[in-house]
């Protein structure tokens, strides 16, 4: 932009002179006016020439005066080339010092190269000789431990030969004694003999008392039968509780003291003689029994527990009338089984006839037993029901199903919510998909 402004200036400056001078030599020749007593045309070619001259030298001192670089290219060139030509040389020199940095640079990379390549193969062979060294620490582990065990092998060894050299010299020992021992005997047996010979006279007699001690034996085997026969038919007729069956059930908080939770599970054991009480159809004065040490473990435990424990009172044994009431005691963490709405149970059913309803609810309710127990829910240990079922609900469901024909569903939800004591309460939703 700068070049094209200086070009504009130096066409306007030359044709502004020219037109001057033109105009300058036209008047002149018109008037025919002479410069140092030269003929007119004279005058005028001088005029002409003077012009151009100016034009020449004004456009020239106005590019100086506009342009450091025509000054430089009129006054300063010889300078401008010999820095041009310093320029080259550096340029020169530069260049050939990046050739040789270039060259260099790849003689490093190479060498870079060359040592990741080391590198890789002495990480290769660093990894090779750590799972040597592995291998010689686990060989080395197994050396010892079969070295500690040859060194307890020979101390038992030198142990053994020690007990094996003690025997041999009380086997000696011994051996003399029974040498001086058989030649007792041999005496011995010789008196025997004859004490035989008088022992013989005393068989008889036993011969005749064993005869009797066996009718009294037969006697006695008698007897003792019919006293048997009679223990069990008591122990079946008068059985009020039989072995497991539960005599009382309670929850008892696990964040009280140990004498509190004392009290409690004494409480309970006073429940257990109630029920025992009730079923005997009379008062009684006899208490639980439960082991101590159970009853201490059972105290212990619940009152180092922060949930609360069911207590269950069962009965060691048959128990009955008259006997002592001996009873076991088991812990169970009381915690929530089911909550109220949460699924248990759903199963699909064929109704054929009336006559299935009584066997689908039997299967129904013994799957939904079957899944509360493996849930978490305590059972009876006589019947096995973790349940409760209200009989107006069973009718309906009953009634239902001996109307129904086709595939049916059952799905039972837990009424409330259901701890690990139950009992569980059900609703059972009844869906007909379809019809024969």
């Amino acid at each position: 932009m700068y070049g094209v402004v200086l070009i504009v200036v130096m066409v306007l400056t030359g044709g502004a002179i020219a037109f001057i001078g033109d105009k300058l030599g036209t008047k002149i020749g018109k008037k025919r006016l002479s410069i140092f007593g030269l003929r007119p045309r004279h005058t005028s070619i001088i005029i002409t020439i003077i012009t151009g001259i100016l034009i020449t030298g004004l456009t020239i001192g106005a590019m100086a005066v506009v342009s450091k670089d025509v000054r430089t290219a009129l006054f300063g060139m010889e300078e401008l080339n010999a820095a041009i030509t310093s320029t080259r040389a550096a340029l020169a020199t530069a260049t050939n010092d990046l050739m040789q940095m270039q060259e260099e640079f790849e003689r490093a990379d190479a060498e870079l190269g060359t040592a990741r390549a080391e590198i890789s193969n002495l990480k290769a062979e660093q990894q090779e000789l750590e799972k040597e060294s592995e291998l010689l620490r686990e060989g080395n582990e197994r050396l010892e431990i079969e070295k500690a065990a040859l060194t307890s092998q020979n101390e038992k060894l030198s142990s053994v030969n020690e007990n094996l050299t003690n025997a041999n010299q009380k086997l000696s020992a011994d051996n003399k004694n029974l040498s001086s021992q058989n030649q007792n005997l041999s005496k011995t047996n010789s008196e025997l003999e004859s004490k035989n010979k008088n022992l013989s006279e005393f068989n008889v007699t036993l011969t005749a008392d064993n005869e009797k001690l066996s009718k009294d034996n037969a006697a006695l085997e008698e007897r003792a039968q019919n006293l048997r026969e009679g223990l069990i038919a008591i122990r079946e007729g008068d059985i009020v509780f039989r072995a497991g069956e539960v005599l009382a059930t309670s929850v008892v908080s696990g964040k009280q003291t140990v004498d509190e939770v004392a009290e409690d599970l004494n409480q309970i054991a006073n429940l257990a003689s109630r029920n025992i009480a009730e079923r005997f159809g009379e008062e009684t004065d006899d208490a639980v029994w439960i082991y101590q040490p159970e009853f201490q473990r059972a105290i212990d435990t619940i009152s180092g527990s922060k949930k609360d424990m069911v207590v269950r009172i069962s009965a060691a044994g048959n128990l009955v009338r008259g006997e002592p009431i001996r009873t076991s005691l088991s812990l169970y963490p009381n915690e929530e089984v089911y909550s109220k709405g949460e699924y248990i149970f759903s199963h699909n059913y064929e109704v054929q006839s009336a006559d299935d309803a009584e066997k689908i609810v039997r299967e129904f309710f013994a799957e939904v037993n079957h899944a509360a127990i493996e849930k978490g829910i305590l059972p009876d240990p006589i019947t096995g029901s973790v349940g409760v079922m209200e009989g107006e609900q069973l009718y309906q469901l009953m009634e239902k199903l001996e109307k129904a024909r086709g595939k049916i569903s059952l799905t039972a939800r837990a009424r409330e919510d259901v701890k690990t004591v139950g009992p569980l309460r059900l609703n059972i939703k009844f869906v007909q998909k379809g019809k024969k």
